[in-house]
Order: C-alpha cells, then structure tokens, then sequence
C-alpha cells in the first residue's frame, strides 16, 4: 500500500517532468518573416549595446534592439563612436524638428507616428543615430510601414522605458551626455554548454550507482559468504524490500504523461507570480529532501555509528541528532536560495538542489523493465515534440517554453531547469535543461544498470556504458540543433529518446537477449513490497 511519500513521489515526478526542454540565452540577432520588408527595409533585428557617459563618468550599459531599417551597427565598441545624446524637440520626433541635432544622438519617445517618420526628421535634422524610448519595459520590434519606402541612413535603436528616463534625467539636469552604440554577436559556441552537458550525465551517473557509493564500507562479509546463494531478481527484490521503490507501469506512463499536459496547459493559461511561488516553494520541499537524503547516506557510509544518537522532538518523536541537524543545514540553504534567486549566483543554489532532488528521485523510481521503458519515453517523446513544436499551431506560442521561461509570470523562470551561465557571451544569460531531460533517459539509464549487476554484466558486454555513452550523444544532438535553430528552445527528448531506447532495444536485439529486457522483473514482481504508479 502506497503511503504519503509515495504521493509525495508521485506529486514531485510530476512537476518535475513537465519541463522537458533544452534552452540557451535569446540569439542576438534574429529575423521575423511576419515583420514586413522591403529593399530599403530587410536589416535582422539585433540586440545592441547602449553605453553611456554623464561628464565624462561611465554610466550603465543598457540594451536596445536595432530596427528593420536604417544603417547596421559594428560589432565591437572600439569601431564606434561616442556621440553627444540631445532630447528632440518635439519629444515625439513626429515633425520637424526645432533643435539642432548635427553631430548627435536624438532621444525621441514612442507614439504618434511610425518608426520610419520619426528617423527620417532626426536624420533630416543632422542626427547621427536615433535611441527610441520605449513606453513599457520591454524591446519593440521597430518595422517599416507598408505604404512607404524607408531611406534611413542612421541608426535606430529602441531602448527601455527605464533606460530612457535615466537619460533624460541627466539631460534635463544640463549634464552632458554622450552615447556609444554597438552590437556584439554572441559567440556560435559557449563553454558553458559542454558544464551543463558533464552536469546532466554526472547526475544520472551518480543516480545510477548511488547504492554502490553509499554502501557501508563495513560489511559482514563472512555472513555474505555463508548466506544462500539467490536469483538476481531475487536478490532486486529483498534489496528493494527495505524501502518504498514507486515501479511505473504502462499504464502509469501512459496516465503520468496525460497528466503532465493538463497541468502544464494549466499553468499556461494561468501562470502568475503567485503559482510561480507554488513552483519554488515545491521545488525547495522536494530539494531539501533530496539534499538530506544525499548527504546522510555519504556521511553514514563513512560513520555508520553517527545516527545513533537520538533525541525526542514534539509532533516527530525520536529523530537522530545527524538527521536533524542535516535538515536545518538544507533548510537555510533553500531558504537563503529562495531569498536570492534573482542574483547572478543563484543558479549555484538551484543546481545543487536540482541535482540532488533527482538523484533522490532516481533512487525511488524505477522501470522494471523495457517494455515499461517504450511505453513512457515513447509517450514523453510526443509530449515533448507536440508542446515545444506542435503546440504554436493551436496556441499560438510554444506551451512548453512559455511556461519554462515564465513569460508570463514577470520573466521568472521556473526552478526545475539546471543552469549554467554563458561565461564568454557579452550578452550573458544561461543554458539550460529541464529535469525532465534528465529523469525520464536516467530512469532507462539507471535500469541498465540494476540489469548488468543482477546479471553479473563487465561494463563492455553490458549496456549501463553504452547508455551512458547514448545520453551523451544525444545531448552534443540537441545543442547541435539549438544552434542550428539560432537558440530557440528544442524538445530534448526528440534526440534523447532515439540515443538511449534506441541503444539498448538495437543491443539487446544483436544479443538475443531483447525478450529478457523487455519481460524482466515480472516473474517477481509479485513478490516485492514497492508500490506501482
């Protein structure tokens, strides 16, 4: 009989397998076939550099994007120039202009007229370059209307309300100011990526042979010799029989995956900062649990008598002094992540609570053997193909990117992705993987290698290296596709899927052992006291 941690299991594989996606920072420079074009107006939008000084002292760098039109920024700063920065007059730049502009940088606001008419009198005026100041805290597509032809010489950027009114403060203050306008491509390949990919096939390596890494290295080892020999399913079983393993079913998988979309349509519709705030605070239950458990294995393997000593709590009765003081130290960590998530460390915090959330998870859950295995990748690589691609079609943008990005819950991504940031990319930003990527490959990976251990498996003539070896090609696939699709978000499953199933059904079948993998398990099953789901 399932008990409460086993919904708990249930209710945490769920969350965390909604986001089965793999993502890198928004490419800098990207082309909209919906935005109109002509010969005089087919420049790719392109995010660009805004630096600026108030006499003569560095300001902040803020960040523009470049129109359909107009004249192409350099990419480096030191191909640039520092032009003074004016306020136009009128402010809306919507007709001609009363202040002398020759030589500088007009600061016009949005509204009133199109993008094209207000370039045209800054340039008419003597500009050198135009900064559009947005009237929302976000960068507008600036395009050419469709009755005119755009003969735009000069920059145009489009710059933040934010940013806008800090310029004008400085101007309206008689300070001088001047502004350098560049855009920097990022870099095709960012290391960061080859961190995330050692990150991701750590954790299902760790996951996979975390028994054996947490085995006391004290054993009874003349009990084990004078113990009656037994059948590796056998053996599976009564090592299973000391805790709560959730097998997954076929008709589990198939429900699970059901499941997942409903949830994950709902948060779609009505993702806020507050359900965002139910996301973190289920995130940091599961990773305190998951960090607790991860650290009092290592240390009981290490000192077996260390959790002996107890003492009595109110509402929890006996607890270990270990167990308690290991809670606290995961506590404040998640807390202190949950305080600071928006800081450029956090993603510290979160991979490591990330990580040992699935490899608790791991540990719990298991396919019992492939057939089980087919029927939920299978089912995962629909679900991950249909809300990352497919779901535009009906909803107008990707489900699944939209939610993992949380576009619409004030930009906060949600924590169930592992991040890395892009070290050597001047416009910064993260890599990212969903867990999803990672549990349902770990689950096939980490049944690889509970087969080759019953079944007495050396590493070349069994199939947990072969997997591991799979899951990594399938992760060089998936980047190699979000750089051909200049970073837009891919459905990691669609390559992880082909490189892990894949592997082991081809294998088996060259073994003549397919019938074995597929069937393992069921002769026992009835015999183990794991819970189904």
């Amino acid at each position: 009989m399932a008990s409460s941690s086993s919904l708990g299991l249930r209710l945490s594989l769920l969350v965390l397998l909604l986001f089965g996606i793999a993502a890198n920072a928004d490419d800098a420079k990207r082309d909209d076939d919906r935005a109109p074009k002509s010969d005089s107006c087919n420049n790719p939008f392109q995010l660009a550099k805004v630096k600026n000084w108030v006499d003569d002292e560095e300001g902040n760098t803020y960040h523009g994007m470049t129109a359909r039109f107009g004249s192409s920024l350099p990419e480096k700063a030191e191909n640039s120039v520092r032009t003074p920065a004016i306020i136009s007059n009128p402010i809306d730049c919507c007709s001609t202009l009363a202040s002398k502009l020759t030589g500088s940088i007009a600061l016009c606001v949005r509204g009133v007229c199109d993008f094209t008419t207000k370039a045209a009198f800054a340039q008419s005026g003597g500009a050198t370059g135009m900064l559009v100041i947005n009237d929302e805290e976000d960068l507008f597509e600036m395009v050419c209307s469709n009755s005119t032809e755009a003969n735009i010489s000069i920059p145009v950027v489009m710059i933040t309300k934010s940013a806008g009114e800090a310029l004008n403060k400085s101007l309206s203050s008689g300070s001088r100011v001047e502004i350098l306008l560049y855009a920097p491509p990022r870099p095709l390949v960012d290391f960061s990526a080859a961190f995330l990919w050692l990150m991701a096939i750590g954790t299902i390596v760790c996951a996979s042979l975390w028994s054996d890494l947490t085995t006391p290295e004290k054993s009874d080892e003349r009990y084990n010799k004078l113990r009656p020999k037994e059948s590796p399913s056998a053996v599976a079983a009564k090592r299973d029989s000391d805790k709560e393993i959730v097998n997954i079913n076929s008709k589990g998988a198939i429900i699970f995956v059901i499941t997942a979309s409903t949830f994950l349509v709902l948060l779609f519709f009505f993702m806020s900062s507050w359900f965002m705030w139910v996301l973190i605070v289920l995130f940091c239950i599961g990773g305190i649990e998951g960090m607790h458990n991860c650290i009092i294995s290592l240390t009981l393997r290490k000192c077996q008598n260390c959790g002996q000593k107890t003492v009595n709590l109110p509402l929890f009765g006996e607890t270990s002094i270990l167990s308690l003081l290991v809670f606290l130290f995961c506590l404040a960590f998640a807390i202190f992540w949950a305080a600071t998530r928006r800081e450029s460390y956090s993603w510290v915090g979160q991979d490591i609570l990330g990580i040992c959330l699935m490899i608790t998870v791991l540990q719990l859950a298991r396919l019992p053997n492939i057939k089980v295995a087919t029927v939920l990748l299978c089912c995962a690589f629909v679900y991950d193909i249909f809300w990352v691609f497919i779901s535009p079609l009906i909803f107008h943008e990707s489900v699944m990117i939209t939610v993992a990005e949380g576009d619409k819950a004030g930009g906060e991504a949600v924590p169930m992705l592992l991040r890395f940031p892009r070290l050597f990319d001047p416009w910064g930003g993260y890599d990212m993987i969903g867990f999803g990527d990672i549990i349902f490959p770990g689950l096939l990976v980490s049944f690889a290698h509970r087969f080759d251990k019953d079944n007495k498996k050396g590493a070349s003539n069994g199939y947990f290296l072969w997997l591991v070896i799979g899951y990594g090609i399938g992760l060089v696939f998936t980047y190699l596709g979000l750089y051909l699709m200049d970073g837009n978000g891919q459905p990691a499953l669609l390559y992880l899927v082909p490189c892990t199933l894949g592997v082991i059904v081809i294998l088996g079948w060259i073994r003549g052992e397919l019938r074995s993998l597929w069937n393992y398990g069921t002769d026992s099953s009835s015999s183990t006291e794991s819970s189904e789901v």
